[in-house]
């Protein structure tokens, strides 16, 4: 039984771990939590419109079907001599891990180390990207009472494209919410020409301008302090709220072993496998892909990645697979209720040029989709309902 090793239990790691555990492999997910925490409706959990509980999942029912899990982080790969080292987990200090087949799928990390100033004001700054950070926004938003809100998006690609524009939207929902919206002066710094996904930009714009945001594009923040953040043109933004989202690369042992710089080499989008070895693939956000980096994707490309595995295995039947997806952008709402309208949008990366198409028209409706969607993976991959 040919043993494949998956780093990551998210998205993409839990998609090949799912999708292979019935073909005769022996899989076991490496991950370095004993939990997964979606990623997608994080921004509604400022609002209150999301909850924490509907957003967690264990693995206890995947083990059921057979999937082993270890809980440690990786700190080397050896892809030579096909083997992973593992720290911390619940067995023992150091683990060393063999494989047939390496499948990598950690995520990224939000590094904010080429940020003068950032390794000292650090808990100055907060996004909706980690669990807990997302709590410290919250309470930041909810007790403030005036000041100057910035709210930054790096150079594309970072994950979900989204993200930064919902945080200001929802920040905006919130103070007026609160009746003192009028007291802040929210500011959007984006380090690219558009806003992201490009495609929704003149939208967000719009809304943007309704909601009295200050859209600032073309500025990459390269310095901070306790009170302003400073772009590489010499602009200074003034902050008592920073929720700004660092640069995103893959982990260190990546790039420690060989295998990528910012990101894990693929041979293309459909083969996953790594240039110079054909045991080694990657999914999801750190594989170095030319498309967005959000879950569908992830999903998708762990997909391509099971069926690769399949095929040199002479295993038949792959599962269909295409990259093209519908997405959700939350754009808060105008008038300050917490009931937050969503943009929906699509894009079709089979066709060259990749052909996007957007509803103008913001929704509840769309809203209550993506959490739908979100629930639905959140089964599929994880074996239960949230109750």
């Amino acid at each position: 039984m040919k043993k494949i090793v998956i780093l990551g239990g998210g998205i993409a790691g839990m998609g090949v771990a799912t999708t292979l555990v019935s073909k005769g492999f022996d899989i076991t997910v490496i991950n370095k939590d004993q939990y997964y925490f979606t990623g997608p409706s994080r921004p509604l959990l400022l609002t209150g419109e999301q909850k924490y509980e509907r957003m967690v999942r264990g693995y206890e029912e995947v083990g059921k079907k057979g999937i082993k899990l270890t809980v440690g982080s990786v700190y080397k790969i050896d892809p030579d001599e096909r083997k992973i080292y593992v720290s911390e987990t619940t067995s023992s200090t150091t683990k060393e891990v063999s494989y047939d087949y390496l499948v990598i799928a950690p995520g990224i990390i939000f590094d904010g180390s080429s940020i003068n100033g950032y390794d000292k004001w650090w808990w100055k700054n907060t996004t909706v990207y980690d669990l807990g950070r997302v709590n410290v926004l919250k309470e930041r938003v909810w007790t403030k009472t005036e000041g100057n809100i910035v709210v930054y998006a790096p150079k594309a690609p970072y994950r979900c494209a989204p993200a930064p524009t919902e945080t200001a939207m929802l920040i905006h929902t919130i103070l007026k919410y609160r009746g003192i919206r009028d007291k802040f002066n929210i500011t959007y710094i984006d380090a690219n020409d558009k806003t992201q996904p490009p495609f929704t930009a003149d939208i967000v714009s719009q809304v943007f301008e309704k909601a009295k945001i200050n859209l600032v594009t073309n500025q990459e923040i390269i310095e901070m302090n306790d009170k302003e953040v400073i772009t590489k043109s010499g602009e200074k933004y003034k902050f008592d709220i920073l929720a700004m989202l660092e640069p995103n690369r893959a982990p260190s042992f990546i790039k420690d072993s060989g295998l990528g710089d910012d990101y894990v080499d693929v041979r293309s989008p459909q083969d996953l496998r790594h240039p110079k070895y054909d045991d080694v693939l990657s999914a999801g956000d750190v594989a170095k892909l030319p498309f967005p980096k959000n879950q569908e994707i992830a999903f998708e490309s762990s997909l391509f990645a099971a069926n690769k595995i399949m095929e040199i295995e002479g295993i038949s039947d792959k599962v269909p697979v295409q990259y093209a997806f519908v997405g959700w952008a939350y754009m808060g709402n105008l008038e300050g209720k917490l009931e937050t309208y969503s943009l929906q949008f699509r894009l079709d990366l089979t066709s060259k040029p990749p052909k996007p198409s957007k509803d103008p028209e913001l929704k509840k409706e769309y809203t209550l989709q993506k959490d739908n969607w979100e629930q639905a993976y959140l089964e599929r991959l994880f074996s239960y309902k949230n109750i």
